[in-house]
């Protein structure tokens, strides 16, 4: 679906390199400028497709991912939130299934910038009992993919930016800027980061005390992508291993080889909004091949 969601029917001409276009069941944003090629579904605002000029998918998304209403989609970068794992119910929270509208578009000779919202209902506050707007801006470009979640009312919130990277072969990955300390979640216990990161098997982390830039080396693809944190407490780490992998229905019994996730969160810390002061949590996207 990364690929063939460019190849899809236009519903709506939005402008020049903008369209409106139907996945599944799911209302898509579609982006094909001639710097950059991007794709984000109303359900959740939920970038699924983020490709400058000349290089890979920089986002990974799943195969076997539904395209269906009220379900969740496998990849690219949802948005968990105004909680982060099972900390309430659904997991991860109700925004990444919820409809957004899309609020604002431009585009430029450098890229689109999209903005998506979405607010309070009756529905959202029997799961989550608060008056809020979330907003999420997209700057789509040949160089840089900047998401900011921005969340307006008067509660406490945690989420993070799911975000989902295309790799060449997991085996060969490091990642390193996550800082030392970390949970681990597979295991239920503490542990400390010694050099880079990798994934000889099942990794779910909570790095509770990362850089401000995480670094992605990918051997395979012969790049390095960049992801700048923003406004965040945490960076978590997660990659299902081949057992997981096999049980999820979402996901191809070898997908768990083709990404890892590095995600921008606040969760040992929670994002404090008031009245007139929003709370912020963003991530800024960057590719480089390497020789």
């Amino acid at each position: 679906m990364n690929e063939g969601v460019f190849g899809l029917p236009v519903l709506k001409r939005l402008s020049e390199h903008v369209s409106e276009r139907l996945a599944g069941e799911l209302p898509v944003i579609v982006v094909d400028h001639p710097q950059v090629r991007a794709a984000v579904a109303l359900q959740g605002a939920h970038l699924i497709a983020w490709q400058p000029a000349g290089h890979e998918p920089v986002l990974w998304l799943s195969d076997a991912s539904a395209f269906t209403a009220g379900t969740a989609i496998r990849g690219g970068v949802p948005v968990c939130w105004p909680w982060f794992g099972p900390a309430g119910s659904p997991s991860h929270g109700f925004a990444r299934t919820s409809a957004f509208e899309l609020v604002a578009h431009g585009e430029d000779g450098h890229g689109v910038e999209l903005g998506l919202r979405l607010a309070g209902s009756e529905s959202t506050k029997a799961l989550w009992p608060h008056e809020f707007e979330l907003l999420l801006t997209f700057k789509l470009g040949g160089e840089e993919c900047e998401v900011t979640l921005e969340a307006r009312g008067d509660f406490e919130s945690t989420g993070a930016l799911h975000s989902y990277f295309n790799v060449g072969e997991i085996d060969g990955v490091s990642v390193t800027g996550i800082g030392v300390p970390y949970l681990d979640k597979v295991e239920e216990k503490d542990g400390r980061q010694d050099g880079a990161l990798t994934f000889p098997g099942r990794i779910d982390r909570v790095y509770t005390a990362p850089e401000p830039v995480s670094r992605i080396e990918d051997p395979a693809l012969r790049r390095v992508i960049e992801v700048r944190h923003h406004g965040h407490s945490d960076v978590v780490t997660w990659n299902p291993g081949p057992e997981l992998s096999k049980s999820m229905a979402d996901l191809t019994d070898e997908g768990y080889r083709e990404f890892c996730c590095v995600e921008t969160a606040r969760i040992s810390t929670p994002m404090v909004s008031k009245a007139d002061h929003a709370a912020r949590l963003g991530t800024t996207i960057r590719a480089a091949a390497v020789s």
